[in-house]
């Protein structure tokens, strides 16, 4: 029997116990139980295929043929690796998107300039570059306002110098909104750069949680950053290089 409930926060942003998820009698997802404190940024690795983004399509609705129980709060939002704009739409609009009533331009204007995207208002999606099509993306989740942000590898199609930008505004939109965060990444480096817990997933379930106990703003050249580095790798099965195990 399934159980997608919507909830206030309260003890936990997130609550799953017994998920289950199968396809065609395979169970990507066994028996799986999981907790997010509101305000905590938890970050999921785990080799492709494990699971890892089913599981974010089903805490965000998208997803409801499953056994188990899952509680999420009823404000939350998803961005994907795709910023999935309307091309027909500027970018404004494009913010707004779903929102329900008759929201005004003002509302997306905001979320915008808190993205650092503000002036690309007017501006066609065709004509965003790939940094600024993911922010526009942040800008839509940041708008509906959420206790709970999804992100599925939002960083995963960016060139480096863009990618180490958009990691350090999620950082710093997590800390001033304050909402729960749980991004699906394959880069160990961006999980503990950006997460207060990293969670492992293998067979199904969590199979490892690691604390991230480091000051913030992080230094990747700390030696604990490096030696948690060279723990989670080790953990997907990936062997450390001298330099990352330094």
């Amino acid at each position: 029997m399934a159980t997608h409930v919507h909830r206030p926060v309260t003890s936990q942003a997130v609550h799953v116990d017994g998920l289950t998820r199968s396809f065609d009698g395979r169970a990507v997802i066994d028996d799986l139980r999981l907790d997010v404190r509101p305000g905590e940024f938890v970050a999921l690795l785990g080799r492709s295929g494990c699971g890892k983004s089913t599981l974010l399509r089903i805490l965000a609705g998208l997803d409801r043929d499953i056994e188990g129980t899952v509680l999420v709060p009823r404000r939350k939002a998803v961005a994907f690796q795709a910023p999935r704009l309307m091309p027909w739409k500027k970018v404004w609009r494009n913010v707004l998107l779903g929102l329900p009533g008759k929201p005004e331009r003002a509302v997306a204007e905001q979320a915008l300039d808190e993205v650092g995207l503000g002036h690309r208002s007017d501006a066609w999606p065709k004509t965003l570059s790939g940094g600024e099509a993911q922010r526009a993306s942040l800008a839509r989740a940041l708008v509906r306002e959420p206790d709970l942000l999804l992100l599925d590898e939002p960083f995963g199609a960016l060139d480096a110098l863009t990618r180490i930008k958009a990691q350090r505004l999620v950082g710093e939109l997590w800390q001033r909104r304050g909402c729960a965060v749980l991004l699906v990444t394959h880069d160990v480096e961006e999980a503990v750069l950006l997460a207060d817990r990293v969670l492992v997933m293998d067979g199904g379930v969590i199979a490892h949680e690691q604390h991230v106990e480091l000051d913030r703003p992080r230094d990747i050249a700390d030696p604990r950053f490096a030696a948690l580095r060279a723990g989670l790798l080790e953990r997907l099965g990936v062997e450390a290089t001298p330099a990352e195990a330094a």
